[in-house]
């Protein structure tokens, strides 16, 4: 993860990019990786931990319909908190994680170990849908975090 993230911070401070994050399941590890890195404060910007539905509503601005409706751990939220985490950063990038990084939580149409990643850098948005195997909390929240990591990287190539 840390050569990951030395690439990034490069990549960003070339093209004058800064980032920001909105984290669910990863609990701040994505931002904490990258903090951990020498030149972040040159491009990071500012994460957020919505962890409750609550802080994802007031703080993300997610609509209560929203997750009612797909549940937090969606396509949907995933695409709001990406969105509206650019929008307060106020950045030219920006990612969102959502997930059951377990050992409780799952059922059966969302397992322990489902995550989505959101992207948005300018205007493009990805989002993508992971489902890790369940070999404990950390180990989804760090192949989480890696993955994110390789999907900021890819929107470079």
């Amino acid at each position: 993860m840390k050569s990951l993230s030395k690439n990034i911070i490069k990549i960003l401070k070339k093209k004058k990019i800064k980032i920001s994050f909105a984290e669910s399941c990863t609990g701040g590890l994505l931002s904490s990786t990258i903090t951990s890195t020498v030149g972040s404060s040159k491009i990071f910007n500012l994460g957020l931990v919505t962890y409750s539905n609550q802080s994802k509503i007031k703080i993300l601005k997610i609509p209560t319909k929203t997750i009612k409706k797909y549940g937090a751990v969606s396509k949907q939220v995933c695409l709001a908190m990406v969105k509206n985490v650019y929008k307060i950063g106020k950045t030219r990038m920006s990612v969102s994680i959502t997930g059951i990084a377990g050992p409780d939580g799952g059922t059966k149409k969302k397992p322990v170990g489902l995550v989505f990643v959101g992207i948005k850098k300018d205007r493009k948005i990805i989002i993508k849908k992971y489902l890790f195997k369940n070999k404990g909390r950390f180990y989804i929240q760090k192949s989480a975090v890696t993955k994110s990591l390789k999907l900021i990287l890819s929107t470079f190539k």
